[in-house]
C-alpha cells in the first residue's frame, strides 16, 4: 500500500566561520554576514538585511571585546530557515564571562549592544559550549516572509 510523505521542510541553510577576537574579526564577520545576507535573498538596505547585520556586529564586537581569550578565536554560525522564517545569528567565544545586561547611563557612549539585540530580535540568550567559554544566540523573525533563494529585489512597502 503506497504511503504518502508530505513534503519536509526546507533545509536551513548555513553560515559557519571562525574569526581573530580583535576589532579586525569582528568588522570581517560583520562583513561576511552582510554578504551572506544578501546572497540568502535578503539585500542591502533592506529591514532584515540591516536588523539582521546590527545583530551580528554588536554580537562579535562583544566577542571580540569582552570575550577575548589571548590566541583564541570566535565563531560565527548563521542559519537561515526558509520554513520558520527565521535567522538565527550564534556567537561563541572562549571566555569563561557571561555578557550582561545593563542599561547604561544617557550620558556613556557604550553598552547598548545587547539593548540593541534584545529589541531588534524575538529572543536570544546564552547557552555553554563543548569546551571553554559560551555560546550567545538571537533568533530575528524576518520581516520580508520567505524569500526565494534567487531573490535580489529589496521588497517595497505597498507592493507585494
Amino acid at each position: 500500500m503506497p504511503t504518502f510523505h508530505p513534503e519536509s521542510p526546507a533545509p536551513a541553510r548555513v553560515f559557519a566561520q571562525r574569526f581573530s577576537a580583535t576589532r579586525r574579526g569582528a568588522r570581517l564577520a560583520r562583513l561576511l554576514a552582510d554578504f551572506q545576507l544578501a546572497e540568502w535573498g535578503h539585500p542591502r538596505g533592506t529591514g532584515d538585511h540591516d536588523a539582521v547585520t546590527l545583530v551580528v556586529a554588536e554580537l562579535a564586537a562583544n566577542a571580540a571585546l569582552h570575550g577575548r581569550v589571548a590566541g583564541r578565536d570566535f565563531a560565527l554560525v548563521l542559519t537561515h530557515d526558509a520554513y520558520r522564517g527565521v535567522i538565527r545569528i550564534e556567537v561563541s567565544d572562549t571566555h569563561p564571562a557571561q555578557p550582561t545586561h545593563a542599561v547604561p547611563a544617557l550620558d556613556e557612549d557604550h553598552g547598548r549592544g545587547l539593548v540593541l539585540v534584545d529589541a531588534l530580535t524575538t529572543r536570544w540568550g546564552v547557552r555553554d559550549r563543548v569546551g571553554p567559554g559560551k555560546t550567545v544566540w538571537a533568533e530575528y523573525a524576518l520581516l520580508a516572509g520567505h524569500p526565494s533563494p534567487h531573490a535580489h529585489a529589496p521588497v517595497r512597502k505597498g507592493t507585494r
